[in-house]
């Protein structure tokens, strides 16, 4: 059985990272954005806007609203985005998208992580404002 560092190690291998000005060129250079988040969150937090590249973000839950995982997930995938497509997956604060990183690149996607998410990191207040998509003023609505 292997070790929690080779396992971890393993997922590192499988999922590539990137910061959001980057995601931000891939996305530019044709990779499909996927936000992972919840409809709650779509809704109340706000979305990435990519209009300006002729192009918008495809909405698919990793978790649904009540926590779980989305066991369709994969099939929804699938069914919104040809395999040869690289894809950039976006959450919150860029640990969900993990998970649906490493799940899309076990499927034969190509598959990004955009680290910090759409809102960041909270502060040590609790306010999502020191970095992510929305805080690196990339364009939302």
């Amino acid at each position: 059985m292997p070790s929690w560092n080779s396992t971890a190690r393993a997922s590192r291998e499988l999922r590539r990272d990137l910061a959001p000005a980057t995601a931000w060129e891939h996305v530019a250079a044709g990779a499909v954005l996927v936000d992972v988040r919840t409809e709650g969150e779509w809704a109340h937090i706000g979305v990435p806007d990519i209009s300006s590249l002729n192009t918008e973000p495809i909405f698919i839950q990793w978790n649904l609203s009540n926590g779980s995982n989305n066991p369709d997930f994969l099939e929804q995938l699938q069914a919104a985005v040809p395999a040869e497509k690289p894809l950039v997956l976006l959450c919150r604060s860029g640990v969900r998208s993990i998970a649906a990183a490493e799940a899309a690149t076990a499927a034969g996607y190509t598959a990004y992580n955009v680290l910090e998410g759409f809102e960041g990191q909270p502060d040590r207040f609790g306010d999502r404002v020191l970095n992510g998509w929305k805080n690196r003023n990339l364009p939302w609505r």
